[in-house]
């Protein structure tokens, strides 16, 4: 029998959970979120708690740990832009997690190009080859006390994706976008082994 740890939630300190939760809940996705302030100051800021919500419509979330320039920005405008990071923007991607005071623009300060979106006013990255262009879809805050944390979800209206990540069948390929994803601790992650499974129908499950 293997020998486990057991952690009741109820008996550690606030915020004792978070460094497990993100120990173990590995691969996560980083949604590098561009935005902007109602005085039009840019914001760019990666959040690792990042998912798709819905297929349709379609709707990504991502999670705001504490009350941050990204969220304020969003209930301001009602908009932003999820771009993908990259293994190669890994750096630059880190720096922009920094916390800066608002009036900083992380887009200038990590030495990256702002694009305009199609459909929304806060820029895209430019040297990130994928950008979901999004509207604000609701929220859900679990704490009022500004040390929660807030699920944003986001609609997306366009996507922009850069010609040279897409296959033969159409569709992007991991290789081409080579993301980036958070581990635990200070540790990140980029796309290792591949492997194919079809899911099986109901037909070729019996005996």
């Amino acid at each position: 029998m293997d020998d486990r740890l057991e952690l009741t939630v109820a008996d550690l300190r606030r915020g004792a959970t978070y460094p497990w939760l993100t120990s173990v809940v590995v691969p996560r996705p980083i949604a590098w979120v561009s935005s902007l302030s109602a005085d039009g100051v840019r914001n760019l800021a990666p959040h690792s708690f990042f998912t798709v919500a819905s297929a349709e419509p379609p709707i990504v979330s991502f999670t705001s740990v504490r009350t941050k320039d990204s969220l304020r920005n969003i209930r301001a405008t009602g908009e932003f832009v999820v771009n993908l990071a990259t293994r190669e923007l890994a750096e630059q991607v880190n720096r922009t997690g920094t916390d800066f005071p608002p009036e900083v623009d992380e887009l200038q300060l990590a030495g990256l190009t702002p694009a305009p979106s199609v459909l929304v006013a806060p820029p895209r990255v430019a040297e990130s080859p994928v950008a979901l262009e999004c509207v604000f879809a609701g929220e859900h805050t679990f704490t009022e006390d500004g040390r929660g944390s807030t699920v944003v979800f986001g609609r997306v209206v366009h996507l922009s994706v850069s010609r040279r990540t897409i296959a033969d069948d159409g569709l992007p390929d991991i290789h081409a976008l080579h993301p980036a994803a958070r581990l635990g601790r200070d540790q990140w992650s980029a796309i290792g082994e591949v492997f194919e499974l079809a899911r099986l129908p109901y037909e070729a499950t019996g005996p």
